[in-house]
C-alpha cells in the first residue's frame, strides 16, 4: 500500500532528473550561497555534449529580462500543497455537468490541474489585467528579496498583504505586471494538447512585452498571428489618438501539429450550380512562388480541354489525354517574376476528380483555364475584426441584458469569444480560461453547443477579487467577480436552453458546472520537533488521523483525483460511505473499512482504489488488505491517505 503524495510535484527537480539522465557526464556538486553542498549541472560539459555554444554569466546574448524574472521561473516550478474543495450549493446540476467553475489564485489552481490536465486543453482564451495602472495584480510573493523596496515605495505593509492597484508611479510596474503573467502561461503551456492553442486578449499598455514572453515561452515560431479587435468603432480619446482597437495573440503549441477551423460565411452566395449544389470558380494552380517545377516536378504537368464537348456555358470537359483538336494548359508563370507555378493537384487526385470537381473554364477575355469547383461556405479567419458584434460595448449590452443591470466593466462579446472557439477548438474540446471574469468564455461554449450540438466542456478559473463597495455589483449583491462569473453563467444557461426549446437534442445541452474552491491541503503538517511533541496534548486517535478535522470525505475524493490524474469532471456515484468514480474506475472510501467491505471493493476490479489510513476498523482488516486485492484484483493500484 503506497500513500498518495497529496502536493504537486516540484518540476525543478523533474528537470534536473531527465537532464541528469541525458548527460550524466554532466552531473556535478557545488555550494551554494548558503554554504551547503548540492547537486548541479556543469555547463562547460552539456555545451561539449550537445555541441553547442553555451552562453553564461554576463556575455551578451539577445533575451527578454526584467527583475526577479529568475524567480518566476522558479515560482512556476515550485510544488504546492493546496486542494479544490467542491461546492454543492453553489454549483449547477453537479452529477452530470462536464463544466468547471474554479475559485482561486489562478497559479496554484494551474499547477493542481498541470498533472491532471496535462496535455488535454485544446484551446485557452485568457483576458488577463491590462496594467494600465489601475488593475489589481496578483500577490506572488517575491517579498524575501524585494520586500524592503515595495515597502519604501509604499505598495506592501509588514505582512507582505498589497496596499494598492499597480499605479503607473509603481517603480516596479512593468516588473510586478511580468512577474504575475509570465508563471501562469509556463504552467498554462503544460496544458496543451499537441495541436493546442492560445488566445491572449491585450491592449497597448503590455502588447509587445505579452508577445515576448509568449515567444519565450511557445517560440516564436509557434505565433499563428496577431488579430485587430474593433473594440471601440466610435473610438475612446487619448488625447492625441482616438483608439478604436485592442488585440489578441494567437499562439500554437506545435504550429506543426496545429489544427484550427474555418468560420462558417451564413450569407455566402455561388455564382454556379450543378447536380451537387452551388460552387464558385478557382484556378487550380499555386500562385506561391516557392513551389515551381524545379522543385515540385510531379506538380508541373498538361490538362487538355476538350472544345468539342462542352458542359453549360463556358465550361468544357477536360482530361489528361492529348485528342485532336484539344487545348493544352499547362500552369501560367507569375506575372511579377516570370516563375513556372505548378498545379495544386498531382495526376493521381486529378483523375478522380476530372470533370467533377476540376474543370475546363473560359474567361471573359477568351482565355482557358483549369478550374476548381469551390463549394465550401467557410473562410479562414481574418486578422482585423472589425464586426460592430466584437465591439466592447456588445459585451457590456450582453451583459446587463443577463443581469439585470450594469455589473461588469468591459466584458468581452460572446460573437468574438464565439468565433474564437469555432477557429480554436472541436466540437468535444476542453477550453480554458484562467482569467474568467464575467465568464463570456462559458456562456460562448453553451451558445455555441446550443446551436452546432458540440461537446464541448469548459473550465473557468477565477479569483473571488472584492467588487467595489461603491460599485453597482456590490450593491446589487454581488461581493466578489466570482459570483458575477457564476450568476451568469447560471442565467444564460437557463436563457439558452428556453431559446432553444424547440430544437431537438437541446435536452441534453450541458448548462452546468462544478464549483471548486482552493484552499491549503486537506492534510494536517504532522511534522513536529521534539520539543513539541512534549509540549503537546492529544490522544493516539488525533494523531494517527492525518486529515484535517473540517474536510468533509468529498473534499478528500477530489484531492485523490488531482493526485490520481482523473479528470475533475468525471462521473461520481456515491453508495454508504464508498465513492465510485467513473464507474470503477476509483472506488475510495474514507469511512470504517473492514474485511468485507475490502473484499467487496477488491471483487469490483478498479483500476485504483484508495482508503483512509485511520479508517481500517481493526489490525485484521490492515493484515488482509493485501492479501484480499492479491486475491481478487492483483492488477489494482491501492493507495491510502
Amino acid at each position: 500500500m503506497d500513500k498518495l503524495k497529496m502536493s504537486t510535484p516540484n518540476l525543478a527537480d523533474n528537470n534536473f532528473a531527465a537532464l541528469a539522465a541525458m548527460f550524466p557526464n554532466a552531473v556535478t556538486e557545488t555550494i551554494d550561497e548558503n554554504g551547503e553542498v548540492v547537486r548541479a549541472i556543469d555547463a562547460d560539459i552539456l555545451a561539449q555534449e550537445i555541441n553547442t555554444h553555451v552562453v553564461s554569466g554576463k556575455e551578451e546574448r539577445y533575451q527578454f529580462t526584467w527583475p526577479d524574472k529568475k524567480k518566476s521561473v522558479l515560482l512556476a516550478n515550485a510544488p504546492i500543497a493546496a486542494a479544490l474543495r467542491p461546492c454543492r450549493e453553489e454549483s449547477v446540476d453537479f452529477d452530470n455537468t462536464e463544466n468547471l467553475y474554479i475559485e482561486g489564485d489562478n497559479l496554484d489552481v494551474l499547477k493542481l490541474l498541470r498533472e491532471t490536465y496535462l496535455n488535454r486543453v485544446k484551446m485557452i482564451y485568457i483576458d488577463p489585467p491590462y496594467n494600465t495602472g489601475k488593475d489589481f495584480i496578483y500577490e506572488d510573493d517575491f517579498a524575501e528579496e524585494t520586500g524592503e523596496f515595495l515597502r519604501r515605495d509604499g505598495q506592501y505593509d509588514e505582512q507582505g498583504n498589497r496596499l494598492t492597484p499597480n499605479l503607473d508611479s509603481n517603480g516596479r510596474f512593468h516588473t510586478d505586471w511580468l512577474n504575475m503573467i509570465y508563471p501562469r502561461l509556463r504552467i498554462a503551456r503544460d496544458l496543451l494538447t499537441d495541436d493546442g492553442v492560445i488566445f491572449v486578449s491585450c491592449d497597448d499598455n503590455e502588447q509587445e512585452n505579452f508577445k515576448k514572453i509568449l515567444n519565450e515561452i511557445f517560440g516564436e515560431r509557434n505565433s499563428l498571428g496577431l488579430f485587430i479587435i474593433n473594440s471601440t468603432p466610435n473610438a475612446r480619446d487619448y488625447g492625441h489618438i482616438g483608439k478604436m482597437h485592442e488585440f489578441v495573440l494567437f499562439y500554437a503549441k506545435n504550429f506543426i501539429a496545429t489544427e484550427t477551423n474555418l468560420l462558417p460565411e451564413l450569407d455566402k452566395t455561388f455564382k454556379y450550380n450543378d447536380e451537387r449544389g452551388g460552387f464558385n470558380v478557382h484556378p487550380l494552380y499555386n500562385s506561391n512562388e516557392a513551389f515551381t517545377k524545379l522543385n515540385r516536378p510531379n506538380l508541373y504537368y498538361p490538362f487538355y480541354i476538350y472544345l468539342d464537348k462542352p458542359i453549360d456555358k463556358d465550361f468544357f470537359a477536360i482530361g489528361l489525354e492529348k485528342k485532336e483538336g484539344a487545348i493544352e494548359i499547362y500552369p501560367p508563370k507569375s506575372v511579377k517574376n516570370g516563375v513556372q507555378f505548378v498545379w495544386r493537384w498531382g495526376k493521381e487526385k486529378a483523375l478522380k476528380n476530372l470533370n467533377v470537381e476540376i474543370i475546363g473554364y473560359k474567361t471573359g477575355d477568351g482565355e482557358y483555364r483549369i478550374v476548381q469547383k469551390m463549394r465550401h461556405s467557410e473562410k479562414i479567419i481574418r486578422s482585423i475584426l472589425s464586426d460592430t458584434s466584437y465591439s466592447s460595448r456588445r459585451g457590456t449590452a450582453e451583459v446587463e441584458e443577463i443581469l439585470e443591470g450594469k455589473i461588469f466593466d468591459f466584458p468581452k462579446p460572446i460573437s468574438l469569444l464565439k468565433d474564437l472557439v469555432k477557429v480554436g477548438a472541436k466540437e468535444d474540446s476542453i477550453i480554458l480560461d484562467f482569467f474568467s471574469g464575467s465568464a463570456t468564455t462559458a456562456h460562448a461554449v453553451m451558445q455555441l453547443n446550443a446551436e452546432d450540438g458540440g461537446k464541448r466542456k469548459f473550465i473557468m478559473v477565477q479569483l473571488p477579487e472584492p467588487c467595489d463597495e461603491n460599485s453597482d455589483a456590490y450593491k446589487t449583491g454581488y461581493k466578489t467577480i466570482a459570483e458575477i462569473g457564476k450568476e451568469r453563467i447560471r442565467r444564460a444557461g437557463k436563457k439558452i436552453k428556453e431559446d432553444n426549446k424547440d430544437k431537438p437534442g437541446i435536452e441534453n445541452l450541458d448548462i452546468g458546472f462544478r464549483v471548486l474552491k482552493l484552499d491549503s491541503s486537506n492534510m494536517k503538517d504532522v511534522y513536529y520537533t521534539p520539543e513539541e511533541y512534549a509540549q503537546m496534548n492529544f490522544n493516539l486517535e488525533g494523531f494517527m488521523d492525518n486529515i484535517k478535522p473540517d474536510r468533509t470525505e468529498e473534499d478528500l475524493l477530489f484531492q485523490v483525483m488531482l493526485d490520481l490524474g482523473i479528470p475533475l469532471s468525471a462521473k461520481i456515484r456515491q453508495e454508504g460511505e464508498t465513492f465510485y468514480v467513473n464507474d470503477n474506475y476509483l472506488i475510495a472510501c474514507f469511512g470504517r473499512v473492514d474485511t468485507a467491505l475490502i473484499t467487496e471493493i477488491a471483487k469490483k476490479k478498479p483500476y485504483y482504489a484508495v482508503f483512509r489510513d485511520s479508517s481500517f476498523i481493526n489490525d485484521s482488516a490492515m493484515v488482509n488488505f493485501e492479501q484480499v486485492f492479491s486475491t481478487y484484483s492483483p492488477n489494482t493500484i491501492r493507495r491510502v491517505l
